[in-house]
């Protein structure tokens, strides 16, 4: 399946609206990320159990001219309490995904991947943005542009791994990817280089499946068929990639705000690689900003 943008991804997961996704909203009394879980509450994408200081919630679901009891108001008396129930909900099969609201992203990330939280799954911990370019033809995915530094390439192989497996359960057909770097060639001098002809024979070989890989790749192929022809390249990723690899998370970040403030692209991401996927926008973000994420991890846990 090819999502064109997200316009489509949202009218496919209205569609499956008799599997709504229920995702745990921690910390939930914040004004904008309450406007977005009640946004994708009443476009039929989930249902939200609200967790935190449970006066607090109500009074801003009133000023949204929300009823209170039209939603599942967990109250807790700390946010490091409402993270423990939010993943104990999900631990319990209550919870599909969960949401950050007024809480530190340090403190959140903290507390769920406490023993105490049983949130870990023996897999790397990872981000996944997706970017709708105003002149490319779908959604493309981008990792990891958020939690790891300087991965090495057993990490890369995590990060894949990660990405793939989300991109499937969102309806992804076999996701093409490009290893990102500065060129096509591999070098010991530019040991990304060397990680992605690895990373490209461990998928040949069977040890990283599901998908296509092809690497090293400089940005210009993996956008553009025209350009992958002119150097004379042949690969089915070329110009129709689905998922781009950065080798550190000084390249993902740039690239991310490159595209979107010099190309007006859309972007949206969400943490991948524990139970369950852990929307984390920041505490300054608008709506719309954590509205997509939000659409984003129930596609993740809903579609077929």
């Amino acid at each position: 399946m090819i999502y064109q943008n997200f316009d489509k991804l949202i009218d496919l997961v209205q569609t499956k609206s008799g599997k709504k996704s229920t995702v745990a909203v921690v910390a939930a009394e914040d004004s904008h990320t309450l406007e977005a879980v009640i946004h994708a509450t009443k476009d039929g994408i989930v249902v939200p159990m609200l967790i935190g200081n449970g006066q607090e919630i109500q009074k801003q679901l009133t000023a949204l001219n929300e009823s209170p009891a039209d939603y599942i108001i967990i109250h807790t008396e700390t946010v490091e309490d409402a993270a423990l129930k939010a993943a104990e909900l999900v631990r319990d099969g209550h919870a599909n995904f969960i949401m950050k609201g007024l809480i530190p992203t340090n403190k959140l990330m903290r507390t769920l991947l406490s023993e105490a939280a049983g949130f870990r799954t023996g897999n790397l911990i990872s981000h996944i943005s997706f970017v709708q370019i105003p002149n490319y033809h779908k959604l493309i995915g981008i990792t990891d542009v958020a939690i790891n530094i300087s991965p090495d390439l057993q990490q890369k192989k995590g990060i894949v791994e990660n990405a793939v497996n989300v991109m499937k359960r969102m309806g992804f057909d076999t996701p093409k990817v490009a290893i990102l770097t500065a060129s096509e060639e591999v070098s010991a001098k530019m040991p990304e280089t060397v990680d992605a002809a690895e990373l490209k024979k461990l998928n040949q070989e069977g040890s990283l499946q599901g998908c296509i890989i092809e690497g090293p790749m400089s940005y210009d192929l993996a956008i553009s068929r025209e350009a992958g022809e002119i150097k004379g390249m042949g690969s089915p990723v070329y110009g129709d990639v689905d998922l781009m690899v950065v080798p550190n998370i000084a390249a993902g970040n740039i690239l991310l705000k490159a595209l979107r403030y010099s190309a007006q692209a859309r972007t949206a991401g969400f943490i991948i690689g524990g139970k369950v996927p852990i929307v984390l926008t920041s505490r300054a973000a608008e709506v719309d900003a954590k509205y997509l994420p939000l659409v984003l991890a129930a596609c993740a846990t809903i579609i077929d």
